[in-house]
């Protein structure tokens, strides 16, 4: 293990290739900030995982604070595509999105033709 200047914070190159976990855990810092960032308030993050206290929950959101452009690297090299990330739904933009999730969500075709 690698310690960090975090209390809770370590790094094991056999875990995740070594970047920022929990101490004790699996748990990258990056999954507490994506959870933080969609709008999870840090006190509720120990109930979806209950084996963090949440003085390690604020631990890594302070890792993250410090150490945000490392933090925001492995959100994106981790991140799951979306149906929408496809070349034809880029080369389309927004409007193609836009009527991938009309016809995803539209029921009766009948009015299309008016």
């Amino acid at each position: 293990m690698i310690p960090t200047t975090n209390r809770y914070i370590t790094r094991n190159s056999a875990i995740l290739g070594g970047e920022p976990i929990i101490i004790g855990t699996r748990t990258p810092v990056r999954a507490i900030v994506e959870l933080w960032r969609s709008g999870m308030a840090p006190e509720a993050i120990p109930t979806s995982l209950p084996y963090l206290t949440l003085a390690q929950v604020f631990d890594a959101l302070s890792y993250y604070s410090d150490n945000q452009n490392e933090i925001e690297q492995l959100i994106f090299a981790n991140r799951v595509p979306n149906q929408f990330d496809s070349p034809e739904h880029i080369r389309l933009g927004e409007s193609g999105s836009k009527l991938a999730a009309t016809v995803w969500d539209h029921d009766d075709f009948s009015d299309w033709e008016k």
